[in-house]
């Protein structure tokens, strides 16, 4: 099939700029699709049938895939392929269904207005999606480029920013970028009360920290008081040695069985944004700390499912690592969690008994794995004098599924 479906971007100067070529196509279309300030741009004699953003978008995208094969022309802001609607097309279409003419995106004209390097830039979107998405890149010195929701958008951002130690933070709202209202407004993040921006507005975002010792590193390992728990936490110097274990490349989905905390899954989500997990929990008071700590750490797009493996399992999507951090003992857990991990995939699990370990050697001899004794100890005061406190052994079995 031959390109049908056109998707156009747009400035806020307009549709004067557009090319020849994306002028042709916008002339030729039955029907036009965009925002009521896309729309707006039209002709007022313009009488061809048009359709607007619907809530959820997903609505309107269903719509328009079951009209393939139409002349239909979407107008979008700025650069359609980065963080907009292109994307979401492009993942549903063969690319020789579709035609791109983008415009600067809103990362591009807000590098050149405040002359950053946008090489060295974190460049994100906060438009229908969490805010806590910006808390892993919080860090001293990191200059930030933001997609913003609505006009509420930096005020939110900039109470986020206090709450998290970087208050200090320089945060510019650029409105209306090539358009005739452009205006730039520009505080810190803890004088910028509730002052409300003009709702198209990209954020950038200079951060500071108050106490650059007190951030959060990148690295796995993160304190065990950072996080929410009970106790039954995987603990930094293991994690550390089980997040190693799991090997991430990118783009992984894992499940962490028994999650207890979420620390796993929260740290595996933190080594890249490409990274996906499931955290498995039957334990109502557990599962309510995964909730906060997966916000806590910026991680909103951790799956929590209630239920028990092997139980809950078989309704999962199929992962390409998996982590038993409890429960390798119960009856069905393993054999599932293998026949579900994709070829190529790995499984950890971690066991503190006798029988935990009696099993893990069992399948270490029959998948041809590996086997490591993990055994820390912390140093503690007692008194004037210094001891070593043990922690309960590890031992931890690594499975390559071939």
């Amino acid at each position: 099939m031959t390109a049908w479906l056109t998707i156009i971007g747009v400035g806020d100067e307009g549709l004067t700029p557009l090319t020849e070529a994306a002028k042709t196509a916008l002339a030729k279309a039955s029907l036009i699709v965009g925002g009521e300030r896309h729309l707006a741009m039209l002709p007022k004699d313009d009488t061809r049938p048009k359709m607007t953003w619907t809530n959820p978008l997903m609505t309107l995208v269903e719509d328009i895939l079951e009209r393939r094969g139409e002349n239909i022309v979407i107008l979008a802001t700025g650069d359609p392929m980065h963080y907009g609607i292109g994307v979401t097309f492009a993942k549903r279409l063969p690319a020789d269904e579709l035609t791109i003419f983008p415009a600067l995106s809103a990362f591009t004209l807000a590098a050149a207005r405040l002359k950053w390097d946008l090489s060295r830039t974190v460049c994100m979107t906060l438009h229908g999606r969490p805010l806590e998405l910006l808390i892993p890149h919080l860090a001293h010195g990191v200059r930030l480029l933001a997609l913003s929701d609505t006009g509420a958008t930096p005020a939110q951002v900039a109470n986020l920013l206090s709450e998290n130690g970087f208050g200090k933070s320089r945060i510019t709202a650029l409105e209306h970028m090539g358009g005739d209202q452009e205006n730039q407004i520009s505080h810190t993040a803890e004088s910028w009360g509730d002052l409300h921006s003009k709702d198209l507005n990209t954020l950038a975002i200079e951060c500071h920290a108050e106490n650059p010792a007190d951030i959060l590193p990148a690295a796995p390992g993160l304190p065990d008081d950072a996080f929410l728990h009970d106790g039954q936490l995987t603990k930094k110097e293991i994690r550390s040695a089980t997040l190693s274990a799991l090997a991430s490349k990118g783009g992984g989905l894992l499940w962490d069985i028994g999650a207890g905390s979420g620390s796993v899954g929260i740290e595996w989500m933190r080594l890249t944004s490409s990274n996906q997990a499931i955290a498995v929990e039957h334990h109502p008071k557990r599962q309510d700390f995964i909730r906060q700590n997966r916000l806590k750490f910026g991680v909103p797009g951790l799956k929590l499912v209630s239920g028990k493996a092997p139980d809950i399992l078989d309704e999962l999507p199929s992962p390409d690592v998996i982590f038993i951090g409890g429960g390798l003992t119960t009856d069905g857990v393993f054999e599932t969690c293998w026949q579900a991990l994709k070829s190529g995939g790995i499984l950890v699990a971690n066991t503190v008994t006798v029988e935990g370990e009696r099993k893990a050697m069992a399948l270490f001899d029959d998948y041809n794995g590996s086997l490591t004794r993990l055994d820390f100890a912390r140093a503690e005061k007692t008194g004037s004098f210094t001891t070593w406190k043990p922690f309960r052994q590890i031992t931890q079995l690594r499975l390559v599924k071939k």
